[in-house]
């Protein structure tokens, strides 16, 4: 039985190093735009470079949101990366006041003004594990990732806290419920803890393994 591994090509996103960074750890993923496609997908990327309100504006025109929210309601894995994170939850205020997927309750607000901290906040900075548990596998508490954004989530929900990280105030760097992972940082940015996150989701969230995905002709 074949595997589908569909990262959503929404208008938004460096998806070509995504889809490379799960070819190096031993995964071929489809890039695609078709609903229909989306649809039939066993496990679901959706990444994102960019604003809110242009993300979610996206995904509805291109016929995106009903796929998606089937997928997740089928409680199929779905790895959220950056902007893609952030729409999984129910509003945005970049640029105005934009309703998102709602998957998760809550919303994403700007950084607060910090003296000597600069927005938007990019670069390396350490992930902290929340809840006392580790919710990564071979991810290390206080391992480093690489992040680009302005913007970060504010769940309603304490429980779905997966990590946190500071950057003049501490913020959600990461979210996980059931076979949904999503993350601020950019794991095909990360090097070797990217990697090892990847892994995590596709092995042991999606109960993949490489040789047995490769075996399947895909």
């Amino acid at each position: 039985m074949s595997v589908d591994l569909v990262i959503v090509d929404y208008g938004m996103g460096n998806l070509r190093s995504i889809q490379k960074a799960f070819e190096n750890i031993g995964f071929d993923a489809l890039i695609s735009s078709d609903p229909k496609r989306v649809e039939k997908s066993d496990v679901l990327i959706l990444p994102g470079v960019g604003a809110f309100g242009d993300g979610i504006a996206n995904i509805r025109s291109m016929g995106l949101e009903q796929p998606i929210m089937a997928h997740l309601g089928a409680n199929k894995p779905l790895l959220g990366i950056c902007l893609g994170m952030q729409l999984l939850f129910e509003m945005g205020y970049e640029n105005g006041i934009h309703k998102g997927l709602g998957w998760f309750a809550g919303d994403v607000v700007r950084f607060p003004p910090f003296p000597g901290t600069k927005v938007p906040h990019m670069g390396w900075n350490k992930v902290q594990f929340a809840n006392g548990e580790n919710p990564m596998g071979k991810v290390r508490n206080g391992e480093y990732f690489y992040f680009v954004h302005a913007y970060f989530v504010r769940p309603s929900e304490p429980e779905i806290i997966a990590t946190t990280t500071n950057h003049g105030t501490t913020f959600v760097s990461s979210v996980r419920l059931g076979n949904v992972l999503a993350t601020q940082f950019h794991p095909e940015k990360s090097q070797k803890s990217g990697a090892d996150l990847l892994k995590y989701f596709v092995q042991d969230i999606a109960g993949l393994d490489s040789k047995d995905y490769r075996d399947q002709g895909k």
